[in-house]
């Protein structure tokens, strides 16, 4: 059975609080665990979350604050004590390679895993192996830093119902599949008769930026968003000084791009009641949530056709 949901390890933005961790989270997608921005604690959230740190599969850093990536050196050597034996790829912007390094080896260890590097210089695909691709968009925050989009390949729908009718079962599917036709009782039948092509679903990661064309253009029709939103609208003054969001701002990125589904996360210690993010975001687009430590949302899985 496969698995897809979101797990958010932590939520909070430049200083954790009592009830939230620095951000992290965790996309849990068939055989495949993202983890984005591991801040730091973040492998003592597995524990809490009672998930695996051997899940991740892919790391990937948005940028190199310290709330964003302080707990990538502690995941690597969790990785490597638990002998994980297939490669861990790892995808950040290419001028914080200095800091990649030296939160890889800022420690004591032998080094076992084998860390697959993708240092990101310029936007678009940054890898594509047919099942999964990844992209990337550089956002507006002051330093370079990455908006991602993770989406899976489209995949062929079959209607149990027209195939019945036309008299295709068994092996004769895969023969279908193969050639594109086939002859049942003098009637020629096409595959695109009795099936049809599922988009695949997206994921998309805006942290840290101001409100900008990329922001939305990295999301546009994502099944899910996971948004950064700072500050309430009370507070958008700040946002701006610091190249953050507001809950709004997150909203109106969300609804601009049509994506489906809105997270919010990366919220300022000044706040207690995250309630108050949905609230205001949903002013804009309704199918908004308020991240916290250790909450679960489905990553559902949709079924658009591709026209």
């Amino acid at each position: 059975m496969t698995v897809r949901d979101l797990i958010i390890l932590g939520c909070s933005s430049q200083q954790p609080t009592r009830n939230r961790n620095h951000g992290a989270y965790l996309l849990r997608w068939n055989d495949e665990g993202f983890l984005f921005d591991p801040g730091e604690g973040t492998q003592r959230q597995f524990i809490f979350a009672n998930v695996a740190p051997t899940t991740v599969t892919r790391i990937l850093v948005s940028h190199f604050h310290g709330d964003h990536c302080l707990g990538l050196g502690s995941m690597l050597m969790r990785l490597n004590l638990d002998k994980v034996t297939r490669p861990i790829h790892c995808y950040y912007p290419a001028s914080g390679k200095k800091y990649f390094d030296r939160l890889r080896y800022g420690s004591i260890y032998h080094e076992m895993i084998n860390v697959i590097e993708h240092p990101v210089s310029k936007e678009g695909i940054v890898e594509d192996d047919g099942r999964f691709k990844i992209e990337a968009t550089f956002l507006e925050h002051g330093v370079e830093n990455i908006g991602w989009r993770i989406s899976e390949a489209n995949s062929r729908k079959y209607d149990s119902q027209k195939l019945k009718e036309m008299g295709v079962y068994g092996p004769l599917v895969k023969e279908l599949e193969d050639k594109g036709f086939i002859i049942i009782n003098g009637k020629e039948v096409r595959l695109e008769d009795v099936s049809w092509i599922r988009q695949g679903d997206s994921f998309a990661v805006v942290i840290d930026t101001l409100p900008c064309q990329n922001a939305i253009d990295i999301a546009r029709n994502a099944t899910m968003l996971l948004c950064e939103s700072t500050y309430l609208e009370e507070h958008k003054e700040l946002a701006l000084t610091h190249s953050h969001l507001t809950a709004k701002q997150a909203a109106t990125i969300a609804k601009d791009a049509n994506a489906k589904e809105l997270i919010l996360t990366h919220f300022s210690a000044r706040y207690q009641n995250l309630r108050e993010f949905e609230i205001e975001a949903r002013t804009v687009f309704p199918n908004t949530f308020a991240a916290d430590d250790l909450l679960c949302f489905e990553f559902p899985k949709t079924n658009v056709k591709v026209t």
